[in-house]
């Protein structure tokens, strides 16, 4: 007899996305039938994401009230609120392997998406939001341009690019520098500190990401700039994009050929002694978990899994094993961090917090709720207004910390809270005193008195 839930570790089967049974349509609607009646049993995960609510909401409004009453057609509309974060696998569901009932929502979502995507139904606005690599390219020379159309309260380009291409007016789009990371760190080459501890015992090669390289080159300053002054000796690198934004939109074949692309690249560096750190929370979570799953028997993408960290893991990893200068100065006005969904799902800890804790006389209030956003679900119009109302109780809690910073190692993530706990704290009446999203490392940054721009 199975028992009733698990108290093991999740573990996680690699996904057969090169199986010819994989895109077989009849057996996922048996999978996905199997599976939701499970969770319609159980509905342990009512509170992470609009899926859940709209599976119920099927199962109850169904002629039976049972699986049995719901149209496969209408599976679509949970598929669509999956945004791949994890949280239901990691952190409530009790059939996860190693339980017999073998349950694994996000890869059966993945998979749907894939099969979707195979033929040729995958959006098209989503799918040119994911080419990013090109995006940043294109847009670098003509940013301020960019920059400009991209501006809500652009009453002539917003409303053009709701009606024509579905991103919603009121969704805070990301801003495009001339000056990339890769750049900025080429023309302003700097040393390690050798009265650092950790001076000649670590090298770090800091993979950019393409929001870091195209979107916040700040990020990669600051996490460059810290590494330096607490002795470590970094270089700036960035093969191509991680995949995420492919893996959202199913095409886990050009996810494959990126890791493939990117793995080889990187394992080069690593051979020359450099610990690889991810400077945002998807980018670690894709090299460390997802690309193995997707490519399990590829030396480079599993040995580069092994050498990867976040950047707060590493500076927490440094600040443990080799000490930290002194001279962390304190941030009376406290900082809310909030925990992005990838970042949880590496299952590292609270790392980001840990390492803001280092500095002293800081209060660090945590936000362990996911922000909303999901990638281009945070900007579409069809899914903006859900974005923001999954991330609705993260918000209500960062204007009740009301901190003079607000941090996420999810760049979306931040941004997102960042500005509707901004207008919800408005509507209300209340101070909101945070002046901007920020990333972690540019709060550590700050407590040391580092310049973080390119």
């Amino acid at each position: 007899m199975s028992r009733e839930g698990s108290l093991e570790a999740p573990t996680r089967h690699p996904i057969a996305w090169q199986e010819e049974s994989f895109y077989d349509e009849a057996a996922l609607d048996k999978e996905m039938r199997r599976v939701f009646d499970i969770c319609h049993g159980c509905r342990r995960c009512f509170n992470l994401c609009d899926s859940f609510p709209r599976l119920f909401d099927l199962v109850d409004n169904s002629p039976t009230e049972e699986m049995d009453g719901v149209k496969s057609e209408d599976f679509g509309a949970v598929v669509e609120a999956c945004t791949l974060c994890d949280m239901c696998f990691m952190t409530k569901c009790p059939y996860v392997p190693p339980h017999p009932f073998q349950l694994d929502f996000p890869h059966l979502m993945l998979r749907h998406r894939a099969i979707e995507a195979k033929k040729g139904n995958a959006p098209f606005t989503p799918r040119q939001l994911a080419e990013t690599d090109r995006n940043g390219t294109l847009m670098r020379p003509v940013a301020p341009l960019a920059n400009w159309a991209a501006k809500k309260d652009n009453t002539l380009t917003r409303p053009a690019m709701e009606r024509v291409l579905g991103i919603d007016r009121d969704a805070d789009l990301p801003k495009f520098h001339a000056r990339t990371f890769l750049l900025a760190d080429k023309k302003t080459p700097v040393e390690a500190n050798s009265a650092a501890p950790a001076y000649g015992k670590r090298k770090a090669a800091l993979f950019a990401t393409c929001f870091v390289n195209y979107n916040k080159p700040d990020t990669g300053m600051a996490a460059r700039n810290v590494l330096n002054h607490i002795g470590v000796e970094t270089r700036a690198a960035y093969p191509g994009c991680c995949g995420m934004p492919f893996l959202e939109q199913g095409d886990i074949k050009r996810v494959a050929a990126q890791a493939e692309k990117v793995s080889k690249d990187l394992c080069r560096l690593v051979d020359e002694g450099f610990d690889i750190v991810a400077l945002t929370a998807s980018c670690g979570l894709m090299m460390k978990f997802e690309w193995p799953l997707i490519l399990p028997e590829n030396e480079n993408v599993l040995r580069l899994s092994k050498a990867t960290f976040d950047i707060d893991e590493y500076v927490v990893d440094i600040a443990k094993k080799n000490g930290l200068p002194d001279g962390l100065k304190p941030l009376p006005e406290g900082v809310s961090v909030h925990l992005p969904c990838h970042a949880r799902a590496q299952n590292m800890g609270a790392k980001s917090a840990e390492m803001l804790r280092l500095i002293p006389e800081t209060p660090i209030d945590v936000i362990e709720r996911c922000s909303g956003h999901g990638g281009t679900f945070g900007v579409m119009k069809e899914t903006h207004k859900i974005a923001k109302k999954v991330g609705r109780p993260a918000m209500k809690t960062a204007v009740n910390q009301a901190r003079g910073h607000i941090v996420s190692d999810c760049p979306l993530a931040a941004n997102h809270l960042y500005n509707g706990a901004k207008e919800m704290a408005e509507k209300d009446g209340k101070d909101f005193p945070a002046q901007k999203p920020e990333h972690p490392i540019e709060i550590f940054a700050l407590a040391y008195g580092l310049c973080i721009s390119g």
